[in-house]
Formats: C-alpha cells, structure tokens, sequence
C-alpha cells in the first residue's frame, strides 16, 4: 500500500492528527464543503445502524414508542424556552428566505426537538389517561456553536435519538431513569466494547431545563474525559414553559413531569478512538458490517482456480464474510488496506492452505495468525471474533482503572491533573464556588457523581474544609 493510504501519524505522539487519517483512510467519514458537517460513509452508517437497531429493540421493551417532528422551528418557540431556560438553545442556523420571499416568521434548523414536540404534548395531553406519553425521534440535529470540528466528536450536524417522555408525577418518570441508563449501558459496553461511568452531573453541569442530569463517562486514551449518552429529569420545568397539563382522576389540573435523554453518533468516535491503532481502524465485531473477509494467494490460473473454489467454500460457511478477488492488487496491498478499514478477521488462502484443507486466520486486534480446518471453520471463526470483542472491552476497562487515581489532598489532585491526566476521585463537599476554583485552577471539572461510590464517611472537600457529600471525578474533557 503506498504511504499516502496508511496511517502516517502515531497515535500515542498526535493523537488529533492520527484520529483524523484513521477516519478519513478507513472510509468512515469525509470532508465536505460545509464547515462542521461530514460525510457518513457507507461504512459509518452501517455501524450507525446496528446501533439504532439495538437501541431501538432496547427502547421499545421499556415502551418508548418512535415519531417524527418538523425540522424547522418556528422562531416564537424558541423564545418560549428562552423565557425561562438562559441559555438553553445553542447558536441556531436560521432560515429567513424561501425562494425570493422574505418568511413571515424565521425558522430555526432543529439544534434540539424540545419547542417543536411540546408544543404538540400540550395539546394531545389532557387527562391521566393520556399518561406515560413515551416518543423517541431518530433525526439530525444542527448546531452552529464552535470553530473547530472534529469528525464524529464534534461536528456543526449529526445524528442522534431524543427521548421525551411525560408522566403523572415524579415517581413515574424517575421509574424510568434506570431503564434507559441500562440500555445506553448495554450498547456502550456489549456493542461498542466501551465502559464507562454512570452518575448524577453537578447542578453546574447540568442539562439547561433539567432538574438532575445523569451520564455516562468515558476516558480516551488521551487521559481526557468525554461525556456519552445522558438522561435528564426535567420536573415540570418544560409543562411549565409550554402549558402542558392534565387532569387527574380527582379532576384536579396538573403539570406532567418530564425526562429527556439522548445519543449521538459522538459515541462512533469515542469507539474509534479507544479501540483504533497506528495501523488503522480496529471496530467490535459485533458492530462490523464485514466480520471477515477472504484474501486469495495464487501464481498462476491453475492456483487461481483452486483457491478461489476454496474461498467460495469458507465465505458460505462464514457470516457477514466477503472475498477480496480483485486482480489489480497484490495480497500484500489487500492485507494492509483491510487493516486500515478495521475487518477484525482476514482469512488467507494460498496454494498450501488448499493442498492442507486449511486457512491462516489473522486477528486484527493482535495480529495472532491461527491454522484453521475449513471443516469447523464457523465455530473457530465464531471464537476469535467473541475473544476479540471481549479483548477490546477489557483492555479498555483496565486503561480505565489504571487511570482512576484517588486523592483527598488537593496540591496532589492538581499534579496528578497537569501531569498524569485520567479521571481524579476526590472528595468534593457539594458546593459550586470549589467546584469553580478546582476549574479555575486546573481547566478539570467534575465529569459526574459516580453511583457506585457510596458517600465519603469522616471526609473533608479536597478543596476546603468542609465536610464531603460526594466522592466526584474531577478530569479534563473534551
């Protein structure tokens, strides 16, 4: 493969730069001339609708049902929020023409489906009876409120589900709290091969409208955090803003109580990033499009003949297998583009795997060549892909805990911050003002509240000497 198709940069020296070819080389995504916005190759969005396929089934389980809503938002709905939201709406995209003629009223390019979908809710919620409302649209979003995009992470427009779900009280909605965080946990951790850390936002770093924010964290290989899927408990903060009442079975009018939650294609690059090498894409198999694929050796028409009967043969025995027959290249260039574009299996067929009834498999994560019966082929295939998947998680759970380090002392949290990165658990007394001077002083903030630590007993904030509510992460983010 000549230079200009590999991977030029290293990972672990510029990891911006390599992050950038991987997704360019591979065939994930491209450039185009709109600023911020990207082109999802057929690659992405193959893996782009595994994971909707999965969420979906997850979603429709806990009885969340699917719509769709305008793009445009007229602009008197958005002022609706910003009356009692400050800086709820980032910078929108605004439409002010249709052909020569100046619009009546400016519409703004959806950056989030809040305005457009209660202004529905209040009128097709009227009584109990119309309660739990459960709807989760699966659309594109813009949003115009950065310089610098980044393929996947950060990007002008994407794609993403949003849940808006409205219940009786607060009860009902926070039932659901668990639901959802366990599905976006599952398709995190099972699919993407990615773990992560779930936990309440601070008031600070909260949903603007909600009244508690809850995520799930995740630390590239950087030491930087990056927040994935979230979900938020918005009270009657929205029935207050829109109108959005009912009746309960004692005829008493009442505001519906409200959740929010979300995830976004960020979640593909969060993956690429952790699990990708100097060599190019590395993607779970149980998100690969393509989960082998066949590169026949042969000299000459006669090894032609019997190596591609050969390869025919293990691509019928093979799931989401394909053959790479192409003349014009040699296996040499094949092996290394199929690197690049991340297949985790290739199977290698030559004149001596024929004459043995054998194939050489080569795993992508590590490179480990195995000899291979093609009787029995499915079963071994089948294992190393389950291997590989399970690899991939734990060597990113384990980068994960190793960079997890703990301190009460708040000299020693700000060096561990400035030199060794990761996520910092330290105990933090619940107030904002420390919370603003660890930002002030270390540009780190508190990516959440785990739920898996109980709360510091006899502990003093890392930043004063108050008694501690909460063991926190405090880490740098993207």
């Amino acid at each position: 493969m000549s230079e200009d198709l590999g991977i030029t940069t290293s990972k672990k020296e510029n990891i911006g730069e390599w992050y950038r070819e991987v997704v360019t080389k591979s065939g994930l995504a491209d450039y185009t001339s709109v600023s911020g916005c990207f082109v999802l190759k057929p690659l992405s969005y193959s893996i782009w609708t595994t994971v909707r396929r999965g969420l979906d089934k997850l979603f429709k389980d806990i009885g969340v049902e699917n719509a769709y809503f305008p793009l445009f938002i007229p602009d008197k709905l958005l002022e609706k929020e910003a009356e009692h939201f400050e800086g709820f709406n980032p910078e929108v995209a605004w439409v002010t023409r249709a052909g020569n003629s100046e619009l009546d009223e400016k519409l703004a390019v959806r950056p989030t489906s809040e305005a457009i979908m209660y202004d529905s809710y209040k009128d097709w919620i009227r009584s109990h009876r119309d309660l739990p409302l459960k709807i989760n649209q699966w659309n594109n979003v813009v949003r115009w409120e950065f310089k610098h995009a980044t393929p996947f992470l950060r990007t002008r427009e994407f794609l993403w589900q949003e849940g808006h779900s409205a219940y009786a009280s607060k009860e009902e909605a926070l039932k659901d709290k668990k639901s959802v965080l366990d599905a976006y946990q599952e398709i995190c951790e099972d699919r993407m091969a990615l773990p992560c850390v779930r936990g309440t936002k601070t008031q600070k770093e909260k949903f603007d409208g909600a009244v508690n924010s809850y995520s799930l964290e995740h630390l590239l290989p950087d030491g930087q955090a990056i927040q994935g899927p979230s979900f938020h408990y918005d009270g009657e903060n929205f029935a207050e803003a829109f109108g959005i009442t009912f009746t309960d079975e004692d005829g008493e009018e009442k505001n519906v109580h409200q959740n929010t939650f979300g995830f976004s294609t960020r979640q593909i690059g969060i993956m690429i990033m952790m699990h990708s090498d100097d060599c190019g894409l590395v993607i779970p198999p149980r998100l690969a499009p393509t989960k082998a694929v066949v590169v026949p050796i042969y000299n000459n028409e006669e090894e032609r003949k019997s190596v591609l009967g050969m390869a025919e043969e293990v691509n019928e025995k093979v799931e989401d297998c394909r053959i790479d027959n192409r003349d014009h290249k040699t296996p040499g260039w094949k092996f290394n583009e199929w690197e690049v574009k991340g297949v985790p299996l290739r199977i290698e067929i030559g004149s001596n795997e024929v004459e043995d009834g054998e194939v050489t498999l080569v795993r992508r994560d590590t490179g480990k060549k195995t000899s291979v019966k093609v009787e029995g082929i499915e079963k071994k295939v089948k294992e190393e892909l389950e291997e590989m998947q399970k690899r991939l998680y734990r060597r990113a759970e384990e980068f994960m805990e190793e960079n997890t380090r703990e301190t009460e002392d708040y000299e020693e949290l700000k060096r561990i911050i400035k030199e060794k990165g990761g996520f910092v658990k330290a105990p933090w007394c619940g107030k904002q003002v420390c919370e603003d001077i660890v930002k002030d002083d270390t540009k780190a903030k508190i990516t959440n509240i785990p739920f898996k630590y109980d709360k510091p007993e006899d502990k003093k904030c890392v930043r004063c000497d108050e008694r501690a509510n909460h063991w926190v992460h405090f880490a740098k983010s993207r």
